[in-house]
């Protein structure tokens, strides 16, 4: 009996800010490639995260929240979102079911109606309710919208995630390996370290600075002794917001860049030295050109 022919292809997933779409990009993948926080709206750009097995290769698209936009940044965020469903050959929508059905879920599942794409719905956190609790929160879903598949899941432990890929993979059209089996995301080693120094900024400064922050890496090189020497630039919008990240006697970036460098360090297999600077850029969200050189794009 011969073996069926290799399938591929690239998946959204999507949901309101905060449901857990960059802890299940995680777990799936094994290793941390999204930041994650307890802040809405943490994801800015499509993270693609491969997760490959001998019969298929699954491309992952994290996408920012589905929001309304306050600022160019949230309009950049929005279109790269919205962009994304017409790209792919499924839809995995996530929703809390520890929340339930709100206004942001509407908002969403109005917006997948424009689609043909199928759409698996995905309740997330079950580990946080009774399981008889969950019959009746599917069952509000279903009035709204006919979903191709519909499968609970706890991202934050990983129950019935593998059941989750199976079903995903159903949805693949046979196709070419595009990535090597090993590789679990397309994006630089840059853009990861940049995002893990901004994971740790939002863990330690909770509500004082919420996303009035972006990182940059300026230089990023391999010394002779095999140490990863790497430049970043911490950009705020205020002087209030530097000082805050400084911290007292610097105390605040020095432990931003400690947590960051055992995460770095991780990630590249190899000892990390960690230079930071903090400049203000006044009103960078509004800033055509300023999202641009900080790599945000949405054509």
């Amino acid at each position: 009996m011969s073996k069926p022919p290799f399938r591929s292809g690239f998946v959204a997933i999507i949901g309101r800010p905060n449901v857990g779409k960059s802890t299940l990009m995680n777990q799936v993948i094994g290793q941390k490639i999204a930041i994650m926080s307890d802040k809405p709206q943490t994801t800015r750009n499509k993270i693609h995260g491969v997760y490959t097995t001998e019969d298929y290769q699954i491309v992952f698209l994290d996408t920012p929240g589905i929001h309304k936009p306050q600022s160019k940044l949230g309009d950049y965020m929005m279109k790269v979102a919205e962009g994304t469903l017409n790209e792919v050959e499924a839809i995995l929508f996530l929703v809390d079911v520890a929340e339930g059905l709100g206004g942001g879920d509407r908002f969403i599942i109005e917006r997948l109606k424009r689609v043909k794409t199928p759409v698996i719905l995905v309740l997330n956190k079950i580990d946080q309710v009774h399981p008889e609790a969950l019959l009746p929160i599917i069952a509000s879903y279903k009035e709204l919208y006919d979903f191709a598949q519909i499968v609970p899941v706890s991202a934050l432990n990983g129950s019935n995630v593998t059941t989750l890929l199976e079903q995903t993979a159903n949805y693949l059209p046979e196709g070419p390996q595009y990535y090597p089996a090993d590789q679990v995301t397309d994006h630089p080693e840059q853009f990861v370290c940049a995002e893990l120094i901004r994971e740790k900024i939002l863990h330690l400064t909770r509500e004082e600075v919420p996303h009035s922050i972006a990182v940059a890496i300026e230089d990023m090189r391999v010394e002779e002794n095999g140490v990863v020497r790497i430049s970043a630039v911490i950009f705020v919008e205020r002087d209030s917001q530097k000082g805050i990240i400084i911290g007292k006697k610097g105390a605040l970036l020095k432990e931003v860049g400690q947590k960051a460098r055992a995460d770095i360090e991780t990630l590249l297999g190899s000892k990390c030295f960690l230079e930071l600077w903090v400049k203000v850029k006044k009103d960078w969200r509004n800033q055509e050109r300023t999202l641009k050189d900080l790599g945000f794009r949405h054509d």
